[in-house]
């Protein structure tokens, strides 16, 4: 897995500097000596200088260093929010145009991000804590003490669930105030996570494996294995759609009892998917493609090229909107047809890509 990453990023850092510099652009990265919860503008959206390890989201290997780089997004029924790991920044994104109608410094290595119908709460893998944060100004209204390298975050309709890399946990915190309500082992390098109306899911990246936790308390129902470095997760309704990045592929689990019903071959180092209301959406970093399956039987209805890295993907409702992992921008695609309806760069810049 790690060599076919390095060989991707690779390939990703030629494109781009050849992109540079037939635009012939030179442009120094900001320093974002900014105060946490600080609305900031101005920064490019990108700019590739250098690559360096970052083995809390890839696990090894390198990525392209640039200002604005988006981590995961969640969907508050308006609006877009999507994490930058480098940056320290949250982006407020509108659906609509692609318009950036804010960005907010956050804590440091902001990951996972997740809606509890009236707040934003991002987790900063770097501080070992979790942030609650007002959609409408973006104002930290508190920052939550949990595991060691926080990634996932979920919500139960009452409470937030988050992963803890390098604890192999999740704590669960009251979405009122933030009190810890109980922390809970699981799997090796537990990552992202969901809740299914009951259940609590969580992937865990070093233990090829899922692990099922009843949401009223914890208790573990059960692990299950799953492919080689488990990464995204989504719920049908009725089953549990994983994404295994080593292993190429996407398993289908009955939520009911965890039991494998399927396994669908994917492309290179698939990373996200979600759950349209109809059909299973699959990003294949590797392969800088989007995949389309029938939900009832895993039946491939399209393969969508043309997007670069893609990475974690949500649902805004009408478009499925997907991270590009090599620049400061997101992709969306049409729902029925899987048409990309533009590149929108994260900092109000241009996306690297033609619209």
């Amino acid at each position: 897995m790690v060599a076919v990453e390095q060989t991707h990023l690779l390939r990703n850092l030629v494109v781009t500097i050849l992109f540079i510099l037939s635009k012939s652009m030179i442009v120094a990265v900001p320093s974002f000596q900014t105060a946490v919860g600080e609305r900031i503008s101005g920064v490019p959206s990108f700019n590739l200088l250098k690559t360096e390890p970052r083995d809390e989201f890839f696990g090894q290997g390198s990525i392209p260093e640039v200002a604005i780089f988006p981590t995961r997004m969640a969907f508050d029924g308006a609006n877009l929010w999507i994490t930058s790991s480098n940056s320290n920044t949250l982006t407020k994104l509108a659906p609509s145009d692609g318009k950036v109608l804010g960005s907010f410094v956050v804590g440091n290595g902001p990951m996972g991000v997740a809606f509890d119908g009236g707040s934003i709460w991002v987790t900063s893998f770097r501080a070992n804590s979790v942030m609650k944060i007002d959609p409408s100004d973006g104002r930290v209204l508190g920052t939550f003490t949990v595991g060691d390298a926080p990634i996932g975050a979920a919500f139960d309709g009452a409470n937030i669930w988050v992963t803890s890399r390098d604890a192999s946990s999740v704590t669960k915190l009251r979405a009122s105030d933030g009190k810890i309500l109980g922390t809970f082992a699981v799997g090796g390098g537990p990552g992202s996570l969901l809740f299914d109306g009951a259940s609590i899911w969580v992937a865990n990246s070093n233990s090829s494996s899922v692990t099922k936790l009843r949401a009223s308390d914890g208790k573990v129902l059960g692990t299950f294995a799953v492919g080689n470095t488990p990464l995204g997760l989504t719920s049908d309704g009725t089953n549990i759609w994983v994404v295994c990045n080593g292993s190429g592929n996407v398993t289908k689990l009955r939520a009911s009892d965890g039991a494998p019903l399927a396994t669908f071959a994917v492309g290179s180092s698939p990373t996200g998917v979600i759950f349209d209301k109809a059909n299973i959406w699959v990003t294949n970093t590797g392969s800088d493609s989007v995949m389309k399956f029938r939900v009832s039987d895993g039946a491939l209805l399209g393969t969508f090229a043309g997007v670069p890295s893609p990475g974690t993907v949500t649902l805004d409702g009408t478009s499925i909107w997907v991270l590009n992992y090599n620049g400061g921008y997101v992709t969306k695609l049409s729902v029925d047809e899987g048409k990309i309806l533009g590149f929108f760069g994260l900092e109000g810049g241009p996306a690297p890509v033609g619209n």
